[in-house]
This record gives structure tokens, sequence and C-alpha cells, in this order.
């Protein structure tokens, strides 16, 4: 059969007398080669979204596509029968999905396989740990080196949790009690921040949260009671290496152009560059080298889903591992089951970590040498607390004639509290004052955060844009 193809495309002048006969002289095929099928979920999608379409092109490094669906694949199936694991890769620079591998093989019924898993909607466990620090650094609450009791505490009248390994740490700094994912510092923050506020923050970037149906935002959200998946956790993370801003996903280059607009933030810079700096001295999994990758690991209520995010200034590599069907797994825990997973699929990217940049007004500093309200977490600090910024009100457009030249400065004013009151602008202290009015000096125009905090901790935060 070959032959006579050959013969027919040398006789229409498709190919050259000389080129089919050195085709004539190769061995015949003596058996069958698996037909190539990479990214089964991403093409399936595409075609979906174009069905008349004859090409597709996506943004998918079809090397890297094959090297970790394999992976993908073996560490599912040496964790159980039953299981699957997804994987995604975003160039941070671009927003481009480099990788999306949906599940542990694509024809595989007894996993699911032909289920996306990188589109379902999951318990994040303590994934979601990073962005509440990261709200408690930008509104001036803590910083890396605040202390934080790590002690049994009750929240309410009834809530107390307890951190994964049923101990407690003492006092800690935010920075390892971040890095250890311990519980109890966590909901001190996020009642601190506030659970409605850290809910609209996470949808406000784009993240689509589900929450129990006709129930209130409450402290769990801190250890992972909603539902999110694997796709937005990546682009939050993607967010912390860009500085707090959260790319759009590309996947097509044949598609059209994203349209330009003003990409939405999940942290200021400062506070995302504080996150990233912590992570990245998370201890690594066995075999690992530390201070190369920042990640963070989760586990879900009844080991039903093991989570890590990992990123560096290149890349965010997003991993998910579980039963499609939602059932529990006995010792699936994030750092034993998802990390190694997260690392190798790290070095088949290849190429050496980068370290998220840090931004110039980042302060690094001992806990002696931050300011008063900043060295130890207080209970009472939060959004229910008497402080209040008075001006500038929050969302306000001021214009300080920064179009012009040097901006003027910018009065600051704030109601009840106790003196002294230390104003910060972008998570940096600016001026402390016994009194309730200060002034601040724009560098230039643009979107900052201001905060400020009274004697006891407590604290209060506003948007504004500087014109």
């Amino acid at each position: 059969a070959r032959d006579r193809v050959l013969a027919l495309a040398a006789a229409r002048g498709v190919i050259p007398a000389a080129e089919a006969e050195a085709a004539r002289a190769e061995p015949v095929p003596r058996g069958r080669k698996p037909f190539p099928m990479l990214a089964p979920h991403a093409a399936e999608a595409a075609l979906a979204q174009e069905p008349g379409r004859a090409v597709h092109r996506l943004t998918l490094d079809a090397r890297l596509q094959a090297r970790l669906e394999p992976l993908a694949a073996e560490r599912a199936a040496a964790l159980g029968p039953g299981l699957s694991a997804a994987l995604l890769v975003v160039d941070n620079a671009t927003g481009e999905v480099r990788a999306q591998v949906g599940s542990a093989g694509y024809l595989d019924p007894a996993r699911a396989g032909a289920i996306d898993m990188t589109g379902a909607v999951r318990s994040p466990g303590s994934a979601l740990k990073p962005f509440v620090y990261a709200m408690a650094f930008e509104a001036g609450l803590a910083h890396p080196e605040t202390l934080i009791e790590d002690r049994p505490s009750r929240f309410g009248a009834s809530y107390a949790p307890e951190n994964f390994d049923l101990t407690f740490q003492g006092t800690v700094t935010a920075r390892r009690a971040l890095q250890l994912s311990l519980n109890v510092p966590a909901v001190a923050l996020m009642e601190a921040v506030g659970p409605a506020r850290f809910i609209a923050r996470l949808r406000g970037a784009g993240a689509a949260i589900a929450l129990p149906r006709d129930a209130a935002p409450g402290l769990p959200v801190a250890l992972g009671g909603l539902g999110i998946t694997l796709t937005d956790l990546a682009r939050l993370y993607a967010g912390l290496a860009r500085g707090g801003e959260v790319p759009v996903l590309i996947r097509r280059l044949d598609g059209p152009a994203p349209p330009e607009a003003v990409l939405p933030r999940i942290a200021e810079p400062v506070a995302a560059w504080y996150v990233a700096d912590t992570l990245r001295g998370t201890p690594p999994p066995e075999s690992a080298l530390p201070n190369r990758l920042a990640y963070k690991t989760g586990t879900s209520y009844g080991y039903r889903d093991a989570w890590a995010v990992g990123f560096d200034r290149r890349v965010t590599v997003a991993v998910w591992i579980g039963r499609p069907d939602g059932a529990g797994v006995p010792g699936l825990v994030g750092r034993v089951a998802a990390a190694p997973l997260l690392f190798d699929a790290v070095a088949r990217i290849g190429g050496e970590p980068e370290p998220v940049p840090r931004p110039r007004d980042a302060l690094v500093a001992a806990t002696s040498a931050l300011p008063p309200p900043l060295r130890h977490l207080s209970r009472e600090a939060g959004p229910v607390d008497r402080l209040r910024i008075a001006y500038p009100p929050d969302g306000a457009r001021i214009d300080l004639g920064a179009a012009e030249g040097p901006p003027a400065g910018l009065a600051l004013k704030a109601l009840g509290g106790t003196p002294p009151l230390t104003w910060l602008v972008g998570g940096l202290p600016v001026t402390e004052s016994d009194r309730r009015q200060a002034e601040w000096q724009p560098d230039g125009a643009g979107f900052v955060r201001i905060s400020v905090l009274d004697a006891t901790g407590a604290s209060d935060s506003v948007m504004v844009r500087i014109e």
C-alpha cells in the first residue's frame, strides 16, 4: 500500500522519482503507533468555543505539556485508586497558559479522566491564607515580623480553631505563622480584616467564589470554608508574583487581542511582596532545596482535596489532587501529596527560580524596629473599631495638581481611636501624631491605599486616586 502511494505521488510529480525510490527502500512499519493526544481538555474547550475553525492555535507549550501529563498520571496512580490530578502553568508576564493538565488520564474512566478538574469548584483548605495576610499587611494591621499568638483561642461564642497537628506554637511572627500554616493566627487576622471584605476582594479580583447558600461569610473562610477552582487560584497567585495585579488568562494565540483595561488587584505591591518573600521561606518537601520557590499548600476538610501552588517571577504552577466525585481519601494532605508534584513540575519547566523583585518602599525590619502598633497583633483590631478615616473618603478621586507638576500635600483626618495615630500609605508608615490630623506628600498620581492605626492596634483603611 505504501509503495502504491509512492508510485502515484511520483507519477503525478508530487515528489521526485529518486525520493520515491529511497522511500520504498525503508523498512515497512510492523506496529501501530499511538495517535498523539496532548491537552485533550484544552483542545475540547477550544473546539466547543469555535466549532467551525479548522486550525486552533493555543498558548500551550507542547513539550512542557508532554512532560507534565505523564508526571500527573504517575503521581495519581502512586497515591491510590480513583484519584485524579490537575495542573496549570501560567506565564506571569503575559498571563498565557503554558500547560493545562485537566486529569490524570483523559481516557481513564476509573479516575473520571474526562472531567477537567482545573475548572471544578473545590474547597481550598489553607491555600487562601496568603491573601488574608496580604490584606492585613496592606491595611497596616500587621507586618511579616508582627508577633501573633498561636494559643487556644475562642472567636465569638463557639468557634475555637485548632492547628492541623493539634499543637500550638505560642508567640510567633506572622512570617512564621504563614510558613507553618497555623490556623489560629490566620483566623485572628481574618477577624481583623473582616470575612465580607475578604470575599469581596477575591471576587473583585475575578475569582468566582462559592459560598454555602444563604450563608454570610464567616471566619472559617480563612481555613477553606468556601469553593474555588484551580484556575482562579492560579490567577490569584500569579497576581502575587505580579505585585498584586491579577492577570487575565490567555489561552489562544489566534484569538482577538484582550481589550485594554485596568487589571484588578488582589493586593498592593508591598503587601504582595511581603507574602511572596514569606512563602519563599516555607519548608520544602523532602529532597527539595529550600528558599527557591514561594509556595503554599492546602488540605480540605475530610481529606478531599490536596493543593499546592508555587510561583517565582516567571511562572505560577497550581496543582490539585483528589477524587473527582468528592470522596475523602485518608492521608491525602497537600504537603505530602501535592507539594512533591508541584516541585517536580517546576523542575520540568527548567531554569533557576527567580525571586519576585522587592519594591523600593518595602519595610524590612526586625520586630523591635517596627512602629509600636505593628509589633504585636491586637485582637481588638479590625473593621468594627471606632477608629475611622474621616478624610479622604474611600474611593475618592482627589485633584492635587499632579498633572501639572509635583502634587500638593494631602490632608489626613481621623475620628475616634486612641492616640498616637500612625498613618501608613501602601503599608509603610509615613507619619505619627498625637493629633487626629496629619498631612502626607504624594510623589505622583495614581491609586494609593491609606491606613491609620491607633495605640491599641485599631485600624481603618481607604483607597483613593491621586490626580
